[in-house]
């Protein structure tokens, strides 16, 4: 039962409009040789659990990783972003932006991502995913968009979509319903987890006790509060 009370829900069937796959093509940022920034829309997507760390590649099948230093692995298997947002900044540009513009394997209508929870439950189509961590906007993804002071713009409006584990693995397609898990106790959500990573030190503060990031995203956090 999906409750339509939650405040990340923004209409009341939230759901996929569309799934993507990345394909390999040169890096316009030139920091490394290829990206798979570019997503292509599919039938569906398979998605599974990669290794632990960046370089295990992507939790889709099929999906290219060129930033194999920052990029990939268990915490950033998946990631989605509304359809919403998307509206919200071809507005402020002035310019269409499909499906996938921002890299994203799955794109969402009815959900605000930076209203989820950090460790919250997700099913789709077969697959439990689990939100995990916030997107860094990067020199790829300002270069991708063409964009004067993209990655200011984009940090400045607070929503970065969701990257996600994946708990089971399962097939996800356009137009499955996204279904939401219990409210994990903690109550860190997306948007200040994001907040956190970008230097607000309140919000640095609040994830950092309640240490619900893994790894070196915990310790970022800890170094920004020392």
């Amino acid at each position: 039962m999906v409750n339509t009370d939650a405040a990340f829900l923004i209409d009341a069937e939230p759901s996929v409009l569309q799934v993507a796959v990345g394909r390999p093509q040169s890096n316009p940022a030139g920091t490394y040789e290829n990206t798979g920034i570019e997503k292509l829309p599919q039938s569906h997507i398979d998605v599974l659990a990669p290794g632990p760390n960046y370089g295990d590649g992507s939790g889709v099948v099929g999906d290219t990783i060129g930033d194999d230093k920052h990029h990939g692995g268990a915490d950033k298997a998946v990631y989605a972003f509304a359809r919403e947002e998307l509206d919200f900044w071809e507005g402020e540009l002035g310019r269409e932006l499909v499906y996938g513009s921002f890299g994203e394997n799955i794109t969402t209508a009815g959900v605000k991502w930076s209203e989820v929870y950090i460790g919250q439950r997700v099913s789709i189509g077969s697959a439990e995913l689990e939100v995990s961590v916030p997107r860094t906007p990067c020199a790829t993804f300002a270069a991708w968009l063409d964009e004067k002071g993209w990655v200011k713009r984009f940090a400045q409006r607070g929503d970065c979509g969701s990257y996600f584990r994946v708990i089971t693995a399962g097939r996800i397609r356009p137009l499955d319903e996204v279904r939401f898990g219990p409210v994990p106790e903690h109550g860190v959500t997306m948007g200040e987890a994001f907040a956190a990573k970008l230097g607000d030190k309140d919000a640095a503060r609040k994830v950092f006790d309640a240490g619900v990031l893994p790894g070196h995203h915990h310790e970022q956090l800890g170094r920004l509060l020392n």
